[in-house]
């Protein structure tokens, strides 16, 4: 799979924060010989400070500018594996910027494993800016929000509620495969 020539040259991976996209990431990227980004790890270098600090100096909006800056560059380098942020999807520039750049992959999950996986990591609290009081009710509220905007820039979904991040990387990859032979001419 190393051999990339004519080839799609970006696995993007979207979806809401907790669904495994940087951990499945770096498996594909792995798989493919490819470097892996994490689109927010770009940001916290490039800013100096974590996500929830530029949150709470700059608001969402400058967070978003951040990003869509972020993306930007990532979906103009050589092949590569990107896990977006969360909220990649909800400027329509980055939607079509994702779509433009590679194949993209949505993963889901259900809510409950998500809200499980958020209150297990502690980089959650860390780096992340918080989420409102509406703890588990604000999660599910915000991903059926969400899903409209996954779904228009997806290619195709993965859950990634129950397999292992292994088998979720072997599962994109060939469908993946399967997608870009479809795009090749000849």
């Amino acid at each position: 799979m190393n051999d990339v020539l004519g080839r799609t040259p970006r696995v993007l991976l979207i979806g809401y924060r907790g669904t495994g996209k940087s951990t499945v990431g770096r498996f594909l990227g792995s798989e493919l010989g490819w470097d892996f980004f994490d689109a927010d790890d770009t940001i916290e270098a490039a800013a100096g400070r974590t996500v929830a600090e530029i949150f709470a100096a700059e608001g969402e909006a400058g967070f978003r500018a951040r990003e869509a800056a972020a993306l930007e560059h990532l979906c103009a380098g050589r092949p590569r594996v990107i896990a977006t942020g969360g909220g990649a999807i909800l400027r329509p520039t980055n939607r079509a910027a994702l779509r433009a750049a590679g194949y993209v992959a949505w993963l889901t999950a259900p809510p409950d494993v998500v809200w499980e996986r958020l209150q297990s990591d502690p980089s959650t609290a860390a780096r992340r800016p918080n989420l409102t009081t509406g703890g588990f009710a604000e999660v599910a509220n915000l991903m059926a929000a969400r899903e409209p905007l996954y779904r228009e820039t997806a290619h195709a979904a993965f859950d990634a509620g129950v397999e292992s991040p292994e088998a979720i990387a072997g599962r994109i990859l060939a469908a993946w495969s399967e997608w870009d032979v479809g795009r090749q001419p000849g």
